[in-house]
């Protein structure tokens, strides 16, 4: 890897949880094996009661920073840590998922220093709860472009790497939405602010499924009509029968999924 970039890149990666005790030890090995060596490392924990924060202090002399306290949510918690971060470049990694390998983080900043962009993200694959070997779906965030908001497509958030200059410039996470927040905090960076991005063409996270924003039906609704209000408050035209064309996108990605497993 270029030296000077492994000198001058920091690397923020802010994981928050609540009740994660059967997940957060897959996702804090996978940060700390990675062979990129400028992590800072921030886990924020709203007040767990199942055994979490005593994970996580097993790790306290490899972890930059860990709070555990009552928040308003995951999004809340995402926010605090944002403004604890003191990195160059800041990401997400949900507690109940994992890195796919240990050059993950060194191959999405080098992609951003290459192509001199703003921000970086890849693709990710849906696994089972309890096998997470079993691939149940192909998130391919190849063909994703702005313009393709007002249809509810969006980047993979927790593959998503942006220079922490862009969230100091245009806010942190609204608290006004439930589920759809990280899809209304991307369409106000890569849509109004116009950051500039490269995408990584393969699988850099792995997600169980099961988290809050892959429940199925029953949130379904609200999801998708806050997609359209962060769609119309960010200045992208759209209306929830638009945002349904999705859908079959999403069989196409677990189409694909059973020729990645084969």
């Amino acid at each position: 890897m270029n030296e000077q970039l492994i000198q001058s890149q920091k690397v923020s990666i802010i994981t928050v949880c609540f009740n994660s005790s059967k997940t957060i030890r897959d996702a804090i090995d996978s940060v700390l094996s990675q062979d990129y060596p400028g992590i800072e490392y921030i886990i924020i924990d709203g007040g767990s009661t199942d055994g979490t924060v005593e994970i996580v202090q097993q790790y306290k002399e490899k972890i930059s920073l860990f709070v555990s306290e009552p928040d308003r949510g995951i999004y809340d918690a995402m926010n605090k840590g944002i403004n604890m971060a003191t990195g160059d470049v800041v990401g997400m990694l949900n507690s109940d998922d994992f890195y796919t390998d240990t050059h993950v983080i060194r191959d999405l900043v080098l992609a951003m220093d290459t192509a001199n962009v703003d921000s970086v993200f890849a693709d990710l694959v849906y696994v089972d709860q309890l096998d997470t070997g079993r691939i149940l779906r192909y998130y391919d965030s190849s063909r994703w472009k702005p313009c393709r908001f007002r249809f509810g497509w969006m980047p993979a958030h927790t593959t998503f790497l942006i220079k922490r200059e862009w969230y100091m410039r245009y806010g942190l996470f609204s608290l006004d939405y439930r589920i759809a927040a990280d899809f209304e905090m991307l369409v106000r960076l890569l849509y109004r602010g116009a950051a500039s991005y490269i995408h990584v063409a393969r699988p850099v996270i792995k997600m169980r499924v099961g988290g809050i924003s892959t429940r199925g039906l029953r949130h379904s609704w609200v999801l998708n009509c806050e997609i359209v209000r962060a769609c119309r408050a960010n200045g992208v035209w759209t209306t929830l029968p638009l945002i349904l064309l999705k859908i079959p996108m999403k069989l196409m990605e677990i189409i694909r999924r059973k020729r990645t497993s084969e």
